[in-house]
């Protein structure tokens, strides 16, 4: 199976390490994973803040770039729900680049998605013992309908706890651009929901996608707080290595 990883800005200029775990994990269950390089951004930015002619031009490169792949998998709901949601608006009024649009929705996963809805992986034979919480980011959960994937996932790592996040449905209050416009109501929310991961007594925070990761990172770690910040593809990679370690 030829799969082409969408690595996004956030990932690719802060997180690599993310990709990373993403490929080799996909690589275990037999994909052949390629990385185009010509992929940017996907327009997401631009699209929020009204540039829409902007964030037009800008998808059509990440069309382009994704043209000949068979799969396209992102460790990012938000940037996948842009693709799913917004690329065939932008394109309403133009058939050629909209049947491109459609084609690039229809084999773009979200990380989650693609391992257990197309791979129908669940159990990775992962082994990780600690106290998990997990933040269900906003497009994930709501643009892209990822719900049951991620905990279906965890719940078959050997020794983790699972730890129901108050309030998890609540927005980190990141929103990408949300937070530069609206900055003190977006620390509020960070706040409230860093509070909510504090209560859990959660030794690790786990989610999706990493602008909400980085965002209530932020805010613990300024808090001093000792709680460990993970993507789900990092947790599961460094699972499957703990349990293969203890079995040689």
């Amino acid at each position: 199976m030829r799969v082409s990883l969408f690595i996004t800005c956030l990932a690719d200029q802060l997180y690599p390490e993310v990709g990373e775990s993403v490929v080799r994990l996909l690589t275990r269950y037999g994909c052949e994973v390629d990385f185009p390089e010509q992929q940017t951004c996907c327009g997401q930015p631009a699209f929020n803040s009204g540039y829409q002619d902007e964030a037009r031009e800008v998808a059509r490169g990440l069309i382009r770039a994704f043209e000949h792949s068979d799969y396209v998998v992102s460790p990012s709901g938000s940037c996948t729900g842009m693709v799913h949601h917004y690329y065939p608006q932008l394109f309403a009024n133009e058939p050629e680049w909209l049947l491109k649009a459609e084609q690039l929705v229809e084999k773009t996963y979200e990380f989650s998605q693609f391992l257990v809805g197309v791979l129908g992986v669940t159990d990775l034979g992962a082994q990780f013992d600690k106290k998990v919480t997990y933040h269900p980011s906003c497009h994930a959960m709501r643009l892209l309908g990822v719900k049951e994937e991620p905990g279906a996932l965890l719940s078959k790592v050997q020794g983790l706890e699972l730890i129901e996040l108050p309030k998890k449905e609540d927005c980190c209050g990141f929103g990408g651009t949300f937070a530069v416009k609206m900055a003190d109501m977006s620390e509020a929310m960070v706040c409230e929901k860093a509070g909510n991961v504090c209560s859990t007594s959660a030794e690790v925070l786990v989610g999706t996608d990493m602008g909400c990761l980085m965002n209530i990172g932020g805010a613990l770690n300024k808090d001093n707080k000792p709680i460990r910040v993970m993507h789900l593809a990092q947790l599961l990679e460094e699972g499957v290595k703990r349990n293969e370690s203890g079995r040689n």
